[in-house]
C-alpha cells in the first residue's frame, strides 16, 4: 500500500492483552481452562448486575443514556462529589485517551514510570507526544526522580497507584511532596484502578486533591472489584473545569446501556463488593505462602494480583502452564523476563494453579 502514515503512528507497538481462554482451547484444542493473568474478579459479576442487564436487553434497539445520568447520580452520592466532576468511559483506557486527545500536542512531554501500565505510554505515542520513562526503584515509583525530569515541555504524569504490575502504592505524604514540585500547567493523572483492594491505612483520599493548585485526575473501573471487565465501564474524577474538555472530545453514547445498567446494580450490591474484597486477600495471601512452599519468591501487593519469580525463565513457564489450561501473565514486557503475575481466581482455580505450578517447575527444574 501507498498510503502515508506518521512515522509515531507506524511505530507503535500494539498492547499485549491477556489470552482469552477462547483461543488458549482453540490452539490447544483442550477445555475446561482456567485464566488468571488479566486481574479480573475472580468471583464473578454481581448477581444483581447480571439481573439487571437481563431485564434491560429488550431496550437494545435505543441509543445508550449520552450523560450516564442514573450512574453519575449514584456514583456522586457514593463518592461525596459533584457529578460534573464524573467523566465515563469504555473502561478506564478511554479517559486516559480522552486527556491525550484533550491536552496533548506532537512535542508535548508525558512522565511516565517502567514497569507500568502499557497503555500511557502508547496514547502519548499516538498523540505525536514523547514519553519520559522513570524506572521503578525498588519496585516503586521513583518520585524524586520523576518530578526531576518535569521541563518546560511537561504537559502531564501518570502515577499509577497502585502500580500495575508490582502492585506497590506510595504514600499521601510522597505524593503532596510530589505534587509540591509540579508546576501548575501539568495534569498529574492517579490512576487508581486497583484502588478498591488497598489497605484502608494506605489509601489517597483522591478526592481532595481535585481543587489543588496542581489539576489532579483520578482514574477508576469497574473492571476490578466489581466484575464487569466485558463492559468496559470506567471513569475519571477530576475539576469540573477539565471534565467539560474532555467532554468536548469524548464521543457520544461512549458507554453503552448494558455498561450503565450493569454499573449501577454492581455499585448497590455492597454484599459482593465485600465478599470480592474479602475472598482476594484471603486467597492472595494463601496462594502466595503455597507459591513461596515450591521455592518461587513472591512479592507483597496491595492490588488483586501479585509476581512471582519462578526462578527461570518465565515466558517457558507460562507456555507450559498453557499446556496444562492454565493462563498466567508472563512479565517479559514489563521488563522482568523470570516473573509471571497471576490473580487470585475461585479456591478450586487457585488449587489447580498450584498443582499446575508444581508440575511445570519439577519439569523445567525451577525453584528450589
Amino acid at each position: 500500500m501507498t498510503i502515508k502514515v506518521a512515522a509515531h503512528i507506524a511505530e507503535l507497538v500494539p498492547y499485549p492483552p491477556g489470552k482469552p481462554i477462547e483461543e488458549l482451547e482453540r490452539e490447544y484444542g483442550i477445555s475446561g481452562s482456567i485464566k488468571l493473568a488479566s486481574n479480573e474478579n475472580g468471583l464473578g459479576p454481581s448477581p444483581r448486575a447480571v439481573k439487571a442487564i437481563a431485564e434491560s436487553l429488550s431496550n437494545l434497539h435505543r441509543y445508550p443514556d449520552g450523560s450516564c445520568y442514573y450512574l453519575a447520580r449514584a456514583l456522586a452520592r457514593r463518592l461525596e462529589v459533584d457529578p460534573r466532576r464524573l467523566v465515563f468511559g469504555n473502561g478506564s483506557n478511554e479517559i486516559i485517551g480522552l486527556l491525550a486527545a484533550a491536552f496533548l500536542g506532537p512535542g508535548d512531554e508525558v512522565i511516565t514510570s517502567h514497569p507500568t501500565f502499557l497503555v500511557y505510554q502508547n496514547v502519548v505515542q499516538a498523540q505525536g507526544g514523547v514519553n519520559r520513562v522513570v524506572p521503578l526503584l525498588d519496585m516503586r515509583h521513583d518520585l524524586e526522580a520523576m518530578a526531576a525530569q518535569i521541563n518546560e515541555q511537561t504537559r502531564m504524569i501518570f502515577l499509577d497507584n497502585p502500580n500495575n504490575p508490582t502492585g506497590t502504592v506510595f504514600t499521601a505524604a510522597e505524593f503532596e511532596d510530589f505534587l509540591s514540585r509540579v508546576p501548575r500547567r501539568v495534569i498529574v493523572v492517579l490512576d487508581e484502578a486497583y484502588v478498591d483492594f488497598v489497605e484502608p491505612e494506605l489509601r489517597l483520599d483522591a478526592r481532595q486533591y481535585l481543587d489543588g493548585q496542581v489539576p489532579v485526575v483520578a482514574l477508576r473501573t469497574f473492571s476490578k472489584a466489581y466484575g464487569l471487565a466485558g463492559l468496559r465501564v470506567g471513569y475519571g474524577l477530576m475539576h469540573e473545569e477539565l471534565a467539560a474538555y474532555l467532554h468536548r472530545v469524548r464521543q457520544p453514547f461512549n458507554v453503552n446501556s448494558p455498561a450503565q445498567i450493569g454499573a449501577l446494580a454492581a455499585l448497590e450490591d455492597e454484599e459482593h463488593y465485600r465478599l470480592t474484597l474479602e475472598t482476594t486477600r484471603r486467597e492472595k495471601a494463601r496462594l502466595r505462602q503455597a507459591v513461596e512452599k515450591l521455592g518461587c519468591r513472591t512479592f507483597a501487593s496491595q492490588a488483586n494480583f501479585f509476581l512471582i519469580d519462578v526462578g527461570g525463565d518465565g515466558k517457558a513457564l507460562y507456555e507450559h502452564l498453557l499446556r496444562q489450561g492454565v493462563i498466567v501473565r508472563p512479565m517479559q514486557a514489563y521488563g522482568y523476563p523470570q516473573y509471571i503475575r497471576i490473580t487470585p481466581g475461585r479456591p478450586d482455580e487457585n488449587d489447580r494453579f498450584l498443582r499446575s505450578l508444581e508440575q511445570s517447575l519439577k519439569e523445567l527444574a525451577y525453584g528450589r
